[in-house]
């Protein structure tokens, strides 16, 4: 009966490789790598509403994220520059957007875990991020991540974060009874903390830092408590077995760690945050089977 399933498992694996075709044309290919290789258009999922991370302002996303999507294929694609597309991927709709060809690859602070193992192949990670808390400038009754137990977190759709505080292991890790606010997004998530509406917002320190940085420019007040409890692996998303392109991307993420242009993009959008701590080597590949 494993056997069988297994079986089951790798043609259903094939399937989804095999209608990897139609992003942005015609012709068809069985990997992202093939795709870049033919000089034919990627399309690359972002965060569009993520200051320091992925973040639409003009034609294009910008930040971290964005940077290091056009490192790694470049890098893939034997130093040539790939034609890129770029569409909005929310934490909701990064599984379906790859499933159904919306997307050809994700980058967009996406986590690598078990459950999401299920659904997707991963890249990656290309950098480790860790999960904080932020609050209010002025809120002095939390100072670490136990004294959310009776405050209100937000519960951003499509993520799991909220899970570490409320849950128990293994989908959790605090087991603190807080309220959660439901959110569309971590856009949405800081306005209703900006608006005294919760009382913290909970994710990856990354994320965090780049929501506090854009509120200080424009005269916010955020804090990030600094007091990191988790590891979240940022791996690069794929359509459920290609693990041609798998291979190639982390090749990719680890030239980009060797010749220094990790450490100088997390600089530029993370350097001199108060409370953040920068990752300064690579991560281990989790590997593509």
């Amino acid at each position: 009966m494993r056997i069988q399933r297994a079986g089951a498992a790798i043609a259903a694996a094939g399937v989804l490789v095999g209608s990897l075709a139609a992003c942005g044309g015609d012709k068809t290919y069985s990997s992202v790598v093939d795709k870049a290789a033919d000089g034919a258009t990627v399309v690359v999922g972002t965060k569009w509403d993520q200051p320091s991370l992925g973040l639409k302002k003009g034609a294009e996303p910008e930040g971290f994220d964005v940077d290091v999507a056009k490192a790694v294929l470049k890098e893939m694609n034997g130093g040539k520059d790939v034609k890129i597309e770029w569409k909005e991927s929310a934490s909701s709709n990064r599984e379906p957007f790859l499933q159904n060809g919306t997307v050809d690859i994700v980058f967009a602070t996406y986590s690598i875990t078990e459950a999401r193992k299920q659904k997707v192949t991963f890249g990656g990670p290309y950098v480790i991020a860790h999960q904080d808390v932020m609050v209010r400038g002025d809120d002095a009754t939390i100072t670490k991540p136990q004294d959310l137990t009776g405050k209100r977190i937000c519960k951003a759709s499509g993520s799991n974060s909220y899970k570490r505080i409320t849950d128990p292991p293994p989908d959790g890790q605090l087991d603190l009874d807080a309220t959660t606010v439901d959110a569309a997004n971590y856009s949405e998530c800081v306005q209703k903390l900006q608006g005294s509406n919760l009382d913290a917002v909970t994710t990856d320190d990354l994320i965090l830092a780049g929501f506090a940085k854009q509120a200080q420019a424009s005269g916010g007040n955020f804090k990030v408590l600094g007091q990191p409890f988790t590891d979240e692996k940022y791996g690069i998303g794929l359509k459920k077995g290609d693990t041609k392109t798998c291979e190639a991307v982390n090749a990719a993420v680890a030239k980009v760690w060797t010749n220094g242009t990790m450490k100088t993009l997390l600089d530029k959008w993370f350097g001199g945050i108060q409370g953040l701590k920068l990752s300064s080597e690579a991560p281990k590949a989790e590997g593509c089977a």
